[in-house]
């Protein structure tokens, strides 16, 4: 037997010349350096008692040893645990008790912070610094021999992802070998990827955007990478004329603008700007499109799902959606168990080969996201225009139900965007003595606008029904948001909770 993974991805980097890895400092690591990377990690891990089935939790810093250790647990038909690196040893402490790798890999400046953690779960600590140094690079250099990998079949796990557990416990999403090959061998072909393509890649790779969507999609297709630690507006704009292709998150767009370096002759050779993560305003989609003629395509995925819809490489990537379903995916949308009419709104469910195995340990949970025919709830609600784009509304949870009425926050958001001085704006519901819940809109001025709260809801009076508007607005420096730029309503809600008591304000 074959492993799935591994022989799509690594194996025909053997005698690869050309580059994989440019990195920032001016090193190049072409395919055969990397696969050599990649077999030492694999018998360094294997020297520490890792087989197939095993879990590696990772929590290292971007680097070209940290994705050898992603190729070096494929190989082994390991299943690589990913976390991210902001995360606190009370944090790690849930993903570690939960998972129970058999290791635990952490920059040493955390070792002995982690070290309790990795014990408490039975984890064999290990050291990988953000420079390649460390206990695990110091065995990969003594151990010897070839490494020949695991055989793997298409159902075996690859990875677990944790969610980002915004509402109760983490949850593992469980992912295959042929849910990630799956989906990279559909975007490969959907986004026309060549061994000629050099990706800009600014995104962490504890993240599935960063690590499953970019990295697979490079590998699978003989293309390289640009292999930066993060994203830095300036490092972008100087690398950006050796890339063909970037993906990012919406924050990265909305901050390149804001950079007088970005012209249309600095990105005019570029093949395809693609964001993913977190909405797209369609401000800033047609804000790019102007400054640069590229006009960016936007996706939607998930943890559990990697990618589910992308706008048209060829045809109109039209803003403010999503695109269609990827070939392989089946979408409906569906409101009290129908399917809803063009136009309105439900609940978007998914299946494909792409969709996760279940739950780390979560049979009940699975058992309610998961159906037994193989759809998956997503938790997002979503609708189809007249030509079949896909809009994602929001989230479920993010749902206000106020006096009976249901309120979905991106159609009032997309309103209070247009209003001038405002540069974005989060809408959520808080509770209230009356309607049970009330809307309420946070908002963010543009620079050197004096934003008014009253003033900005008065300008809106005449655009919604009178239950869709806000009843309370705040102004704020910025929304909190999540590594990958997702605003954490979250924790607006637990901010502004209290707003309202006995029908008046706080």
């Amino acid at each position: 037997m074959a492993n799935h993974l591994f022989d799509a991805l690594f194996a025909p980097l053997a005698g690869r010349g050309g580059d994989l890895l440019i990195l920032p400092d001016g090193r190049r690591l072409n395919g055969a350096a990397f696969l050599d990377l990649v077999a030492g990690m694999a018998r360094a891990m294997q020297a520490l008692g890792v087989v197939k089935g095993d879990r590696v939790a990772v929590q290292v810093s971007k680097s070209p040893e940290a994705l050898a250790c992603y190729g070096a647990a494929v190989a082994l038909g390991a299943v690589f645990l990913p976390l991210n690196t902001a995360y606190t040893p009370a944090e790690v402490a849930y993903f570690l008790g939960d998972a129970r790798p058999r290791l635990f890999l952490c920059d040493g400046a955390k070792a002995v912070a982690m070290a309790p953690v990795a014990a408490q779960a039975g984890a064999r600590l290990v050291v990988l610094n953000a420079d390649g140094t460390g206990e695990l690079a110091d065995l990969a250099t003594a151990a010897t021999g070839d490494i020949r990998a695991e055989p793997c079949a298409p159902g075996d796990l690859a990875a677990i992802l944790y969610t980002s557990g915004t509402t109760g416990r983490s949850k593992g999403a469980m992912l295959t070998h042929a849910n990630l090959l799956s989906n990279a061998e559909v975007l490969v072909r959907e986004w026309r990827f060549t061994p000629d393509d050099v990706l800009l890649h600014a995104l962490p790779i504890f993240h599935t955007h960063g690590l499953f969507v970019a990295s697979n999609v490079a590998l699978l297709s003989g293309g390289a990478m640009i292999w930066l630690p993060g994203f830095d507006a300036g490092a972008v704009l100087r690398m950006l004329p050796a890339a063909t292709v970037m993906m990012g998150v919406p924050t990265f767009y909305t901050r390149l603008l804001e950079e007088p370096g970005l012209t249309r002759d600095l990105v005019g050779h570029m093949r395809l700007f693609v964001s993913g993560s977190a909405p797209l305003l369609a401000e800033t989609h047609e804000a790019w499109a102007a400054r640069t003629g590229h006009r960016i395509l936007e996706r939607y995925g998930m943890t559990e799902t990697n990618m589910n819809t992308s706008n048209p490489y060829e045809g109109e990537r039209r803003a403010g959606t999503v695109g269609f379903p990827l070939p392989g995916v089946e979408l409906r949308i569906l409101a009290e168990g129908r399917d809803v009419p063009v136009g309105e709104v439900g609940m978007i469910e998914v299946r494909g080969p792409n969709v996760f195995a279940g739950y780390w340990q979560m049979p009940e949970k699975t058992a309610e996201e998961l159906r037994a025919d193989g759809w998956f709830i997503t938790g997002d609600l979503g609708m189809r225009d007249g030509d079949g784009y896909v809009h994602i509304v929001g989230r479920a949870k993010d749902l206000v139900i106020t006096g009976g009425y249901n309120v979905y926050p991106k159609e009032v958001e997309l309103v209070l965007d247009e209003v001038p001085g405002v540069a974005e704006s989060a809408v959520i519901g808080v509770p209230h003595p009356d309607f049970g819940e009330a809307v309420f809109a946070v908002l963010v001025a543009r620079k050197g606008a004096g934003l008014e709260a009253e003033a900005v809801l008065a300008a809106i009076a005449d655009r919604l029904a009178r239950f869709k508007q806000p009843k309370a607005a705040v102004v704020v420096d910025s929304l909190p948001r999540n590594t990958m730029g997702k605003v954490q309503k979250n924790l607006l809600r637990d901010s502004y909770r209290g707003w309202f008591r006995q029908g008046g304000e706080i």
